[in-house]
């Protein structure tokens, strides 16, 4: 009994631990590596969100994708972001699943089509809403010009989780993790 908790334990650490790990480079990717575009700025740190609900279990990839993502927002002078990223990024990371053996497969492809949705749909309403301080259409409207933006930043972080994916896959990640 005493060895059964003593595992969970360090199941629970080391799952922390990655997602702790996957925050910081969700960070990095997002702070560090972006380009100003409109109100915001478009980076590839979503890749690392796709990775990390690909790796760990559902809640602590989307703690890792909400803490990341708020950390850049609010450390790269745009604090105003924080709440819709929270959001949004949580609900991104929902979209994959790590109960296969490999990182990338067929269902965690298909899942960056709604994470873009998720992603367009809501930085748009929450930039025409809430940065507009209140609904108009011109607001909007505007809002959602910044579509082909976002679709670069789904672009280059569906390249990144690719290619990082395949590397993880080839050496065993996720077997060697025991997440």
């Amino acid at each position: 009994m005493a060895d059964t908790i003593i595992n969970k334990n360090a199941l629970k650490m080391r799952r922390m631990t990655v997602s702790g790990m996957f925050a910081a480079l969700i960070w990095v990717f997002t702070a560090y590596l972006h380009v100003p575009t409109g109100a915001g700025y478009t980076h590839a740190g979503d890749g690392l969100i796709y990775l990390a609900a690909c790796v760990l279990p559902t809640p602590y990839a989307m703690a890792a994708g909400a803490i990341g993502g708020a950390l850049a927002d609010g450390l790269s002078g745009f604090p105003v972001w924080i709440p819709a990223t929270v959001i949004i990024k949580t609900v991104t990371a929902a979209f994959f699943s790590n109960k296969t053996e490999k990182i990338l497969s067929l269902r965690n492809i298909l899942a960056i089509i709604p994470s873009a949705v998720i992603c367009i749909v809501g930085y748009s309403f929450y930039e025409g809403v809430v940065m507009a301080d209140g609904v108009s259409m011109g607001a909007l409207t505007a809002a959602f010009t910044q579509t082909p933006s976002y679709l670069v930043q789904i672009g280059a972080s569906t390249i990144l989780f690719v290619a990082v994916s395949l590397m993880l896959d080839r050496i065993e990640f996720k077997k060697k993790l025991k997440l």
